[in-house]
């Protein structure tokens, strides 16, 4: 198998979900074994560049962080994986800002500029780790087994403790059905933990645009108004639990959204997998703290 990489630049702007601040990105082609690199271009420090690989992960709360020096870029997971899925090796991403776009909390419009642009098969091997032995990888109430496989294949379940979502189950047996199954996922937020994650600095950018927002608690009318209003939002009367921005592009589309996330950690391990990965109650923080652990003892430097 080649590595390969984009036939052309693709540019998306939009809003960072945490920082709420317009971000330009430039997704372009790179030599071969460059991997996936990402440059700050609003930055002139030496660290300004930094290579999507586990080791450089510095935080994971409601996204994944790259840090190196004084330079960061948050909510690289959904870019992460739609270059992964697609076959992308190889791409320096440039980005005026500290976070990737949220765009629509999917990876479509990933999806959409790489369909644009277009792929090229590079002359050097892609480089692949083959999983010869079972690993297994807990972190808290989250389990990742990893087995052998002939390919590259998936299964998340989700269990939250909630009336509107509780257990669900993805699987992508193949990503050549990413782009239609998995890719316009978005993800998504109770309303309970809004007013938390707001408090804590992020998700300043959220909006009913960019995720799935989820009604499953009694709350007073007038704190709905006020977080609303926080965020610019008018919310209609909210009679019953369920999604107040529906309708979900498939029944389990939490569950495919969390499998969409798993791929783009993953593959800062840095080079394809071939293999199964079994993922219980998988986010970012066991995620990439279990692609650290495969780049420390699998992975060749």
């Amino acid at each position: 198998m080649k590595q390969h990489t984009l036939a052309d630049s693709i540019t998306l702007e939009g809003k960072g979900l945490h920082t709420g601040r317009m971000v330009r990105m430039v997704i372009n082609p790179a030599p071969e074994d460059t991997g996936i690199v990402f440059h700050r271009t609003d930055l002139t420090c030496d660290d300004a560049t930094i290579p999507a690989l586990a080791e450089y992960v510095a935080a994971t709360e409601r996204g994944t962080v790259l840090s190196k020096g004084d330079c960061t870029i948050s909510t690289v997971e959904h870019c992460l994986s739609a270059l992964y899925a697609l076959g992308i090796d190889n791409s320096l991403i440039e980005l005026n800002g500290p976070e990737v776009p949220i765009l629509d909390g999917s990876a479509k419009y990933f999806v959409q500029g790489i369909k644009r642009a277009g792929i090229v098969e590079q002359s050097a091997d892609c480089k692949e780790w083959i999983v010869e032995h079972e690993v297994s990888f807990d972190h808290g109430i989250s389990h990742i087994h990893i087995s052998p496989a002939d390919h590259y294949e998936l299964n998340v379940h989700i269990a939250f403790d909630s009336p509107v979502l509780n257990s669900q189950d993805a699987s992508a047996k193949s990503l050549d059905d990413y782009p239609a199954d998995i890719a316009e996922c978005r993800t998504f937020v109770f309303i309970r933990e809004i007013e938390a994650l707001l408090a804590a600095g992020l998700i300043k950018g959220g909006d009913l645009a960019n995720a799935l927002v989820i009604y499953d608690r009694e709350t007073s009318p007038e704190n709905l108004r006020k977080l609303a209003e926080s965020k610019g939002e008018t919310i209609r009367e909210i009679d019953s639990f369920g999604y107040i921005n529906g309708p979900l592009k498939f029944e389990n589309e939490p569950a495919r959204h969390k499998l969409l996330d798993l791929i783009g950690d993953l593959s800062l391990i840095g080079c394809r997998i071939r293999g199964r990965i079994d993922a219980e109650c998988p986010g970012h923080g066991v995620n990439s703290a279990c692609a650290k652990m495969i780049r420390e003892k699998y992975i060749t430097k």
